[in-house]
């Protein structure tokens, strides 16, 4: 059975991180702290339904816990979707340099390596989003719990961003290269400002400074 790296243990994956190893790499580890932020999310709404004094939001929380653990199972699925995205790269450039196809394989590669990593960025700003509306509704006693989700979320999204980056950068298409990136910067624009303000205020009363 092939082996999915979702399914590995935290050491069992750490350790296929560190290894000298084409996969995973940045994007997987970008999924899995996008996804750790997801699921602290949906721990701060755990920890919220139930209690009589959220009991005029629990509907509320409870869609929030729902759409959060759909972004944590989607973003766990990008794990495998990028190293599966990252195979016909190297399978490409192994090609003889002047090979018939070769140029058009490693673009074709290229361009289809960009697609995890991107799916990442929108799921991370899926997971902002989440976590804002559960910073202001869910029991303040995990407020930390928010504030570390947003910037588990935060770094997912910008070093998806790179790994995005990376390949357009090598892509023949620069029109193509142009769209993709323009996507990136619309998502990075609006979303790191939007994780670091509710990290910081969150942060900032926590400290008592607010």
């Amino acid at each position: 059975m092939e082996e999915r790296f979702m399914e590995l243990s935290c050491e069992e994956f750490a350790e296929r991180l560190a290894a000298r190893t084409s996969v995973p790499g940045g994007g997987g580890a970008c999924a899995l702290a996008g996804a750790l932020a997801a699921a602290l999310c949906s721990m701060v709404g755990s920890f919220t339904i139930g209690k009589a004094r959220f009991a005029d939001v629990e509907d509320e929380v409870a869609g929030l816990m729902d759409e959060a653990e759909d972004v944590r199972f989607r973003l766990l699925e990008l794990i495998e979707e990028d190293a599966s995205g990252f195979s016909p790269l190297i399978e490409a450039y192994a090609l003889p340099k002047g090979a018939p196809g070769r140029d058009e394989a490693i673009e074709e590669a290229t361009e289809g390596a960009c697609m995890a990593p991107l799916a990442m960025m929108g799921e991370c700003c899926r997971a902002i989003t989440l976590l804002e509306r559960m910073g202001q509704i869910g029991t303040p006693t995990l407020a930390s719990d928010v504030v570390t989700g947003a910037l588990l979320a935060l770094a997912a999204l910008e070093g998806a961003g790179v790994n995005v980056s990376v390949n357009t950068a090598a892509l023949r298409d620069r029109q193509q290269a142009a769209r993709i990136d323009a996507t990136c910067e619309e998502l990075l624009e609006e979303y790191v400002g939007r994780a670091r303000a509710l990290a910081d205020v969150i942060a900032e009363k926590i400290r008592g400074r607010a």
